[in-house]
């Protein structure tokens, strides 16, 4: 399994970050702009990376203001977890965006690094929007 972890600070209370991205009609917005053919409903994503792949994702658990655990709702080409963790920091929230992903050794050279840059874009996207 292949681990590909982004980590940010945002100055706003636990239950407002939360509440955003419990919600997966938020998540088109954190996503980057090549991202095609985006649906969405509270608790279901699917889109298409062009040249790659059509994903569809689902809202797997959510345990309020700690963590949102999101898993693909058709067969995706390889295994694949999402996962945002919350936790307090003062006044602030401490959040980490995690993708696990199960990559053969030819499928991990070619995405480990589009994974990472997918891993930073939606924290600094949640980051600009949330802020």
């Amino acid at each position: 399994m292949s681990t590909f972890t982004s980590a940010i600070n945002i100055n706003k209370p636990i239950n407002e970050i939360y509440n955003y991205l419990a919600d997966f009609n938020n998540h088109q917005k954190l996503m980057p702009d090549s991202i095609q053919e985006w649906v969405s409903t509270t608790d279901e994503a699917s889109f298409s990376i062009p040249n790659m792949a059509k994903l569809s994702l689902k809202i797997d658990s959510r345990v309020i203001n700690q963590e949102i655990v999101i898993k693909p709702a058709a067969k995706p080409p390889f295994a694949l977890e999402l996962k945002w963790s919350l936790s307090p920091n003062n006044d602030q929230t401490d959040i980490v965006f995690t993708i696990n992903a199960e990559l053969s050794m030819m499928l991990k050279m070619l995405a480990s690094g589009p994974l990472q840059k997918l891993a930073d874009h939606e924290t600094q996207s949640l980051k600009g929007i949330l802020a």
